[in-house]
C-alpha cells in the first residue's frame, strides 16, 4: 500500500476535504393553496411534509386580499421565504387572485395542478381535461403514499370517489352530493326542520327532530360511502386501499366500514408531489 494512503487512513482525513462533511440540502419550502367551492386550504410544505395548514371560507377576493391572508398566516408561524408555490383550484373565479398572490409571495408563478402538469399520471377518463384538479392531486398522493389499487373518498362540498388502478392509472370514479351541502338543502327546503350541528348521533332511532336529523345526515352519508366504495371495488382488479380526506373526513370516516385510513391533508401532499415533478 502506498505511504500516502496509509497516512490518510491514520489521520482519518478524506483525500477530498469537504465532500463527506457537506450537510444535506434543506427540503424546499412550498406554499400550497387548494381552492374548493366551500373551503380554501392554505398549506405550508417542507418537502413532502405538511408543516401547517389553515382552512378558510372560499369567497370572492382580490389578489391583494389573498396576499395579505398569506402574510398573516405565515407571520404567525414566523415563516419567511418559500422556494415555490403550487395551486389547485376547482373554482375558476378565485383562481387568478390566488395565483397572483402566490407569484408575488415566491417570485415565480405557481405550478397549477391539471392533467397537463400531472404528466406521470395516466388518466383513463374520456376527457382527461375534465378531471378536477383536486381529484388529480388525490390520485397522485394515494398512488405514491398508500399504494395501488386505491380509492380516495374526498368529503367536501361534493363527496368524490377517485379510483387508481393497480398499475397506477387514474380510472375515474363517482361524484355524490356532499354531506354539509345535502343537509343545507334539507334545512332550506323544509321550513320546520332546524339547522343542527353535524356530530355523532346518540342513536339511529331519533326521539327528537335534532336526533333524527343527525342520524339521517351522518349515518346516511356513511352508508352512502360504504355502498359506493363496495360497488367501485367490484369493478377494480385487486383489493383497493381506501383513503378518506377532506374537511368532514374525520367525522364521517369513523362511521364507515370500508375506510382504511383518514388523511386530512392528502390533497396538499399530492400537490407537493406535483410541484416536485414540475420543478
Amino acid at each position: 500500500m502506498p505511504e500516502g494512503t496509509r497516512k490518510r487512513e491514520r489521520s482519518g482525513k478524506d483525500p477530498t476535504p469537504g465532500k463527506m462533511s457537506r450537510r444535506p440540502a434543506r427540503p424546499a419550502r412550498v406554499l400550497a393553496v387548494d381552492i374548493g367551492n366551500s373551503e380554501t386550504v392554505v398549506g405550508l410544505l417542507e418537502g413532502r411534509s405538511v408543516k401547517a395548514f389553515w382552512r378558510l371560507t372560499s369567497g370572492r377576493l382580490t389578489a391583494d386580499e389573498a396576499g395579505l391572508t398569506l402574510d398573516v398566516l405565515l407571520e404567525r408561524r414566523g415563516e419567511r421565504g418559500s422556494t415555490g408555490a403550487v395551486l389547485c383550484s376547482v373554482a375558476p373565479s378565485l383562481t387568478l387572485a390566488w395565483a397572483t398572490a402566490l407569484e408575488r409571495a415566491v417570485g415565480r408563478p405557481p405550478v397549477e395542478v391539471s392533467a397537463a402538469t400531472a404528466s406521470s399520471l395516466p388518466i383513463r377518463y374520456h376527457d382527461r381535461t375534465a378531471v378536477g384538479a383536486d381529484r388529480i392531486a388525490n390520485a397522485v398522493a394515494a398512488r405514491s403514499l398508500y399504494g395501488t389499487p386505491a380509492i380516495v373518498v374526498d368529503l367536501g362540498t361534493a363527496t368524490t370517489f377517485d379510483c387508481v388502478s393497480r398499475q397506477g392509472a387514474y380510472l375515474g370514479g363517482a361524484i355524490a352530493p356532499g354531506v354539509a351541502a345535502s343537509a343545507e338543502v334539507l334545512f332550506q327546503r323544509a321550513a320546520r326542520l332546524p339547522r343542527v350541528e353535524l356530530r355523532r348521533p346518540v342513536r339511529a332511532l331519533g326521539r327528537t327532530t335534532e336526533e333524527s336529523l343527525r342520524a339521517g345526515v351522518l349515518w346516511g352519508a356513511a352508508g352512502q360511502v360504504d355502498a359506493l366504495v363496495r360497488r367501485l371495488a367490484l369493478e377494480m382488479k385487486g383489493t383497493p386501499h381506501v383513503i378518506a380526506t377532506g374537511g368532514l373526513a374525520g367525522l364521517v370516516a369513523s362511521e364507515c366500514e370500508t375506510i382504511n385510513v383518514v388523511d386530512e391533508v392528502l390533497t396538499l401532499k399530492g400537490m407537493a408531489l406535483l410541484w416536485e415533478e414540475n420543478t
